[in-house]
């Protein structure tokens, strides 16, 4: 292995992943095999060892993640290992890397501050570079979406994943500029935003930062990749395993929440008129937190990014061979109609 320059004052250890301290106390004790699905700079990797994990199993789909991974697997090397590729996958890489079964299991959703601070990936409106967004650097990008897509499939997109409530307008401000430039970077994309909708001035948001939640939710189909997640963790823990889960936006976290629900016996559309019966016969979780937890003030203060993220936890009872019906989910639905050429 190459000389790993990563010391304690790095990236590796000066980030501090949203609701750490949170997620400790919920789970306390740590021990067993735990498995980390978004690694990302490693904090929750780091935690799992230091509190107790006897292994850690890291996995992520971005290639950029290997330095952090290379500087913990030099200091933990019978206790951590990695895995490049996605957590969606993470019962087939976790039995590829030797094990039947993990005890516990952490995903930390969304981008990740590294990503974020890498102007040349494209993910921030704050920071000029290419349309890009691709979390493991294959595929569509945000470039071809924005240039290509018609203007009623980027309204939708915005709309959906977005939930962006002047989507159309926004799309339509993107096809009137590409007509004349193509858009080729973050700055132009959230300029053309910007310029297309009138926002409050006491707006605390950028006007641009739903319609980039967006696209990226959609360059890397986020959203698919959790629902196989979630069903991948409920193979792969053994009885008893902890499954926590934090998410950062309404989408992501209405998944997780009635997917727990239907998993642990209840039905999220039910209600006192319409009553639905609990299948004994498929439940395999448990809540462990009733409502999801947030970030205290004093986080929020030194990390504005936790103000939006939620964690919820479940323990697994045990696993029923029985497929997750996706629409009860909550999951939007894009049917392309064609690119614009």
């Amino acid at each position: 292995m190459s000389e790993v320059k990563l010391q304690d004052k790095t990236e590796t250890s000066r980030h501090i992943p949203v609701l750490l301290d949170t997620f400790l106390e919920s789970v306390d004790p740590i021990d067993g095999i735990w498995l980390d699905g978004t690694f990302g700079n490693g904090g929750y990797s780091r935690a799992l060892v230091n509190s107790g994990a006897t292994r850690v199993i890291a996995i992520d789909r971005d290639p950029e993640a290997q330095k952090s991974a290379d500087y913990l697997k030099c200091k933990y090397p019978l206790r951590f290992n990695f895995v490049l590729g996605r957590f969606g996958e993470m019962d087939a890489l976790v039995k590829k890397e030797g094990f039947a079964s993990v005890n516990g299991i952490i995903l930390d959703l969304g981008v990740s501050s590294m990503q974020l601070d890498q102007a040349e990936r494209g993910f921030s409106f704050q920071k000029k570079g290419p349309l890009d967004m691709r979390m493991s650097k294959s595929g569509l990008s945000a470039y071809d979406i924005v240039n290509e897509y018609s203007e009623s499939d980027l309204a939708n997109i915005i709309y959906n994943y977005g939930e962006e409530r002047f989507s159309r307008r926004i799309a339509r401000a993107i096809v009137s500029k590409r007509s004349k430039n193509l858009i080729k970077s973050t700055e132009e994309l959230a300029d053309v935003i910007s310029n297309s909708i009138k926002t409050p001035k006491r707006l605390k948001t950028h006007p641009a930062t739903r319609t980039f939640q967006a696209l990226r939710i959609f360059v890397n189909n986020e959203l698919d990749e959790l629902v196989d997640g979630l069903e991948a963790a409920e193979r792969i823990l053994s009885p008893h395993g902890i499954l926590a889960v934090i998410t950062f936006h309404s989408l992501e976290d209405r998944i997780v929440k009635r997917f727990i629900q239907l998993r642990s016996g209840e039905h999220p559309l039910s209600n006192r008129f319409q009553p639905s019966k609990q299948q004994e016969n498929i439940v395999s979780f448990n809540k462990i937190t009733r409502k999801a937890l947030t970030a205290r003030d004093r986080e929020i203060n030194y990390n504005p990014r936790a103000r939006s993220a939620k964690l919820r936890i479940a323990k697994k009872i045990k696993y029923h061979d029985f497929p997750i019906n996706r629409d009860q989910l909550g999951i939007p639905i894009f049917h392309r109609t064609g690119a614009l050429k």
